[in-house]
């Protein structure tokens, strides 16, 4: 079985004679094969400056600081005059999320959001458009009278990093923007934690708020990425509610897992998680990536690597297992998997912002194959209980693993192609092994 989207073409002229048991299934409506997520849509802006640029605007060399509108405007067009920027590219934790999930299906996702309702040619918010894929749906994004949100990161004489944001208009989603169909059939609604924190008066938290109850509604796996450990660390304890009322699925990296479990340990940690939710997945930098689940205890599948020590003996005996929502379990049985870094990490490491979106890009893309086979194949023995993934954890734990790497290989928190074709195996599963 292939994942979602047409990766490989090996016919020239279309092929209509099928499995005639098949044929059936195929004519139906392919529904749920694709992801929406809420972001607040930005563009990451890279210049060059000297240290007369950044007194001029009243910047802080080496801090990060929040600039208004008009201050905004001011800065970047004096980039743009004296050619100063070296790169410009489209952001937000869910827009590459979103983008690196439709780079690696080759389907579609949907994005909800603002953008610049008049866009020049050459500006950031063209700018935008140029770096998302074209299997991104941006025809829901709202439209807003004014900029989105900026963040550049001003690189001083000495080398040393200043970043100024600008967040326009970003935060200016309305209720009214959220198409309850889109999330009726989708696999999962995918938000960061950045949205239900904004200033008074914002409305994206009641539009994040509205999203979450038609995901409820319609049975759609709610995820969540934790953003930042600022955010978190705040107050952990509503986000250990947000999770436990809202949330099926929870990605973050070790400080992040700190600062909402207290544990220093991301198996711990991990394990917390799932008194809140249905599915971690924890990057842990040079010590890999972490994942933990529910399965149901008679159908548990042991695995045939070496048992790992930890904090909890032997935690991935049955890392084999499939995935499943605690709810749909009899008997749920916690499960863990763990993977070291890729070939030991790239040899240089080019970008570290995007490593955690393009891991979970990578378990959104097994989520939606398991519900594109289920319709695809209604009657297959791997849908005779309700799995979420479609692959076992451990094999999650490689795919998700390596489109990490890619990332941290190449100075855009974006991917700009798929996974080489000699690594399709990754889209095998152990399951049907």
């Amino acid at each position: 079985m292939k994942f979602p989207g047409k990766r490989k073409s090996k016919h020239y002229f279309p092929v209509s004679a099928r499995d005639p048991l098949l044929q059936v299934s195929q004519q139906v409506q392919e529904e749920g094969s694709w992801v929406v997520g809420i972001d607040q849509t930005l563009v990451d802006i890279e210049a060059k400056v000297d240290d007369d640029f950044l007194q001029r605007y009243g910047l802080s060399t080496g801090h990060s600081l929040v600039i208004d509108d008009v201050t905004a405007e001011a800065l970047y067009n004096e980039l743009l005059r004296d050619q100063l920027i070296s790169h410009q590219f489209a952001g937000g934790t869910i827009g590459n999320t979103l983008h690196n999930y439709s780079v690696l299906a080759d389907d579609r996702s949907v994005l909800l959001g603002v953008m610049c309702s008049n866009i020049q040619i050459g500006s950031y918010a063209y700018r935008y458009l140029c770096n998302t894929s074209s299997r991104m749906d941006l025809n829901y994004l709202q439209g807003v009278d004014g900029a989105i949100g900026r963040c550049f990161t001003l690189i001083g004489e000495q080398g040393e990093r200043t970043f100024a944001i600008s967040p326009g208009l970003m935060n200016q989603l309305q209720v009214a923007s959220i198409p309850e169909e889109v999330i009726a059939g989708a696999s999962a609604l995918v938000l960061t934690s950045y949205l239900v924190r904004c200033q008074p008066g914002e409305p994206m938290p009641e539009a994040t708020l509205r999203a979450i109850e038609y995901a409820k509604k319609h049975n759609v796996p709610v995820v969540l990425t934790l953003g930042t450990k600022y955010v978190i660390q705040d107050d952990p304890q509503f986000w250990r509610d947000f999770l436990r009322d809202h949330v099926s699925i929870v990605a973050m990296n070790e400080e992040e897992a700190l600062a909402l479990t207290g544990e220093t340990d991301p198996l711990l940690a991990a394990n917390m998680a799932l008194d809140w939710v249905d599915l971690v997945l924890c990057t842990a930098g040079p010590t890999g990536l972490y994942m933990a689940g529910f399965t149901e205890q008679e159908y548990k599948r042991k695995t045939n690597h070496p048992l790992l020590p930890g904090a909890i003996a032997e935690f991935n005996q049955f890392e084999f297992s499939r995935a499943m929502r605690q709810q749909d379990c009899q008997q749920p049985l916690r499960i863990f998997s763990h993977i070291a870094p890729y070939m030991g990490g790239p040899e240089k490491i080019m970008n570290t912002n995007g490593a955690g979106d393009a891991a979970l890009a990578a378990l959104l893309h097994d989520i939606t194959a398991n519900n594109f086979h289920r319709q695809k194949v209604p009657n297959s023995s791997k849908h005779a209980r309700e799995y979420l993934t479609y692959s076992s954890l451990a094999q999650v734990c490689k795919y998700a693993n390596r489109v990490s790497y890619q990332v941290l290989n190449q100075h855009s928190p974006r991917l700009t192609r798929g996974l080489p074709e000699r690594e399709d195996s990754l889209e095998e599963s152990y399951w049907d092994r």
